[in-house]
């Protein structure tokens, strides 16, 4: 490369590294990241070891034992010793990066002094600990406890009242556009990631240089290379999470022979892997966990002296390998068939991949690893001594589509049916499919239109029900004849909106307070950490649509409910409110600002495309959302746009810690910057 090594940031602080060699790069990203993000960095490779609760208290208590427990650690060590020597290399590399980088990274962020953690030293295994610890729970196998316990209480019949493709632990829009439906005569990608919207934010904007290639995109900071959203000039990719299931619960028969643990399986008792480990605690008295593994993997839930227990099954765990060779495979595609070759080898999370490239080429297929098992294995918590429920090896080839015009992932039922049990509703997908088939000559800035809709297509079956409702107060009566005129859109400055959640509420909380449910109330007595998986009302709340629908519980008068919540909410004396003075986002943060206040006014909802999630029933405030949004041009990468919830650096009060925060809620997308001459170089003294 004619220009030479170094540093450099845009106006906006992203970094723009450039480098001799892709070791050399992998060193500089490791090495910015640990300057941008230290708190983040060290946050996330203490949980994945299970050590945060050392700094962050009792509350970290819980992520910490399930850590320990299901050996995240432990199948990140075992993934790392299986890498190829080149791949091992270059990972080696990006964390040699960040140890070089760590110390002054902490110097300027102030949760190290408040907490009194110091930066320790990543180890050449920790990315790939940070990389399971972000994605152990997206397949979202705690739904396996739930149904387990709906069908213990109310009967198996009753389990698909609440197995309602409801919204996940994440998910995302993507959508890919033809040449032939944009304005320049070269494909469009776009989408927005939903995850949890934490501060510093869990994407960050990079731009990655050397000879071999050139690539933008959003990295996961603590993993290098750009994994599930990059543009590397002549092929462009992006990802939504295929809510495949892939990981499996088996109820465990566990006694005790002699000094050993046994477990039962399909052939018999076998003895199983034993220890125990101590959890130290800021605050509290250390805990000693038990960390048991029989044949099928790690116990999840009870320990060696229960006479029962439940152990998880996961791909990472039984085949050691993410797929993480797929990483820098990425960084040198040209092609969408370079993509394609590359994710043949990725294994967790599962996802579904959208790809185009500059000679027209598109591409739309699922990746990752998926077993192939008894159908009640994606259901329930099965037998593990019945040999029906063993693993018989990997789905292949993975489930594929022509794209013809256009494209849409939204985590719906849709390419990767074949290999899940609950997807998110549809609305997301049919409003995408109808916004962008309603438009010809499409460009990047037109893109935030589409990122920003706040058509709420859940809101039919409720509004289906107090549209037939008879007898109601007059206040309820204007209220339904407002509703019923609403144009339904989640908007901030809507009260009709703010009016619609209110009623949903109170609906819910009347589902959820009903006698026939009152025998899910309580949930099992199963860890704290999957409690949100257990709670009744936000269960009831995702699957209002269908608890309102003609296969209503017995025993329970929808309308009636509905009813009386309009009443309820009629009677409000505290006036009209619009929809975002009660939509606040609400961020994570590892270590909370008590002196916190609401967050800002959000448009949207969870339903919508603009998905902006609050709990039904339990909150209207906004703990997932898009944490990033982007348009990937294919005709010139200059024009491609992108923007996340906060900014590029995670150190309060930096310039750039949340400089972008307005644009993003405005909807508006900020321009990718390629050009070395508007760039602003650094000194290479950190």
């Amino acid at each position: 490369m004619s220009e030479r090594a170094g540093r450099f940031r845009d106006r906006w602080g992203v970094p723009h590294l450039r480098a001799d060699d892709p070791l050399a790069l992998a060193a500089a990203q490791g090495r910015v990241t640990a300057y941008d993000r230290a708190w983040q960095l060290e946050v996330e490779r203490h949980r994945a070891q299970g050590t945060s609760a050392a700094f962050l208290g009792v509350d970290a208590l819980g992520w910490d034992r399930f850590a320990r427990q299901v050996r995240l650690a432990d199948t990140a060590r075992r993934c790392h010793a299986a890498l190829d020597a080149a791949t091992a290399e270059w990972v080696g590399a990006y964390v040699d990066g960040v140890n070089a980088g760590l110390a002054a990274g902490a110097e300027r962020t102030p949760e190290f002094a408040a907490t009194g953690l110091t930066p320790g030293r990543w180890e050449p295994w920790t990315p790939l600990a940070v990389w399971l610890g972000h994605h152990i729970l997206f397949a979202g196998f705690p739904g396996k406890l739930w149904r387990e316990h709906v069908a213990h209480q109310l009967g198996p019949a009753a389990v698909d009242l609440f197995a309602t493709d409801g919204p996940a632990v994440a998910g995302s829009n993507g959508w890919l556009l033809a040449s032939g439906r944009t304005g320049t005569g070269a494909a469009l990608l776009a989408g927005d990631p939903h995850r949890f919207i934490e501060d510093p934010g869990v994407y960050q904007q990079i731009r990655m240089a050397c000879p071999e290639y050139d690539v933008v995109g959003l990295a996961v900071p603590g993993v290098p290379g750009i994994a599930h959203f990059g543009h590397t000039g002549t092929v462009a990719w992006a990802i939504t999470n295929a809510m495949a299931d892939y990981q499996d619960l088996y109820a465990e028969r566990l006694r005790r022979h002699g000094t050993r643990v046994q477990a039962l399986g399909p052939d018999g008792w076998r003895e199983v892997h034993h220890h125990v480990e101590t959890i130290e605690v800021a605050g509290a008295d250390p805990v000693r966990v038990e960390v048991v593994e029989t044949d099928r993997g790690p116990l999840i839930v009870g320990g060696p002296d229960d006479p029962t227990g439940i152990s998880l099954r996961y791909p990472p765990r039984v085949r050691a390998e993410l797929g993480f060779a797929v990483l820098p495979a990425l960084l040198r595609a040209r092609t969408v068939s370079d993509v394609d070759r590359a994710v043949k080898r990725w294994v967790e999370p599962v996802n579904v991949v959208l790809a185009a490239d500059t000679a027209g080429g598109l591409l739309h297929r699922v990746a990752g690893a998926v077993p192939v098992r008894h159908p009640d294995n994606g259901r329930r918590v099965v037998p593990a001594w019945e040999a029906a429920h063993a693993w018989r090896g990997w789905h292949a080839p993975m489930p594929r589509a022509e794209v013809t015009g256009r494209a849409v992932m939204a985590n719906e039922r849709g390419l990767a049916a074949p290999l899940g049990v609950e997807f998110a509703p549809p609305h997301r997908a049919h409003r995408l499919a109808e916004l962008l088939d309603a438009g010809q000559s499409w460009t990047a800035d037109q893109m935030a239109t589409v990122h920003t809709d706040t058509y709420l297509g859940s809101a039919g079956p409720l509004l289906a029900v107090l549209r037939d409702l008879s007898g109601l107060g007059p206040a309820a009566a204007a209220l339904r004849e407002r509703l019923l005129r609403w144009d339904r859109r989640m908007s901030a400055d809507s009260t009709d909106a703010a009016d619609f959640a209110a009623l949903r509420a109170a609906v819910v909380r009347r589902f959820a307070a009903h006698p026939a449910l009152a025998a899910l109330a309580d949930p099992p007595a199963y860890p704290e950490l999957f409690a949100p998986w257990l709670a009744l009302t936000p269960r009831v709340g995702y699957a209002l649509e269908h608890l309102l629908g003609t296969t209503a519980l017995p025993g329970v008068d929808a309308a009636a409910l509905v009813r009386a919540a309009a009443e309820e909410v009629a009677g409000a004396t505290d006036g009209p409110a619009p929809w975002g003075d009660l939509h606040r986002l609400a961020p994570w943060r590892a270590l909370p600002d008590p002196a916190a206040v609401p967050g800002p006014r959000l448009d949207g909802d969870h339903d919508c495309v603009l998905a902006t999630s609050s709990v039904p029933g339990v909150t209207h405030w906004c703990f997932r959302g898009p944490a990033a949004r982007f348009v990937w041009d294919l005709a010139r990468r200059e024009d491609s746009r992108w923007v996340v919830p906060l900014g590029a650096s995670g150190v309060p009060g930096d310039p750039h810690h949340d400089d972008q925060s307005p644009a993003w809620l405005a909807g508006d997308l900020l321009p990718v910057t390629t050009d070395w001459t508007q760039l602003s170089e650094e000194p290479d003294e950190h």
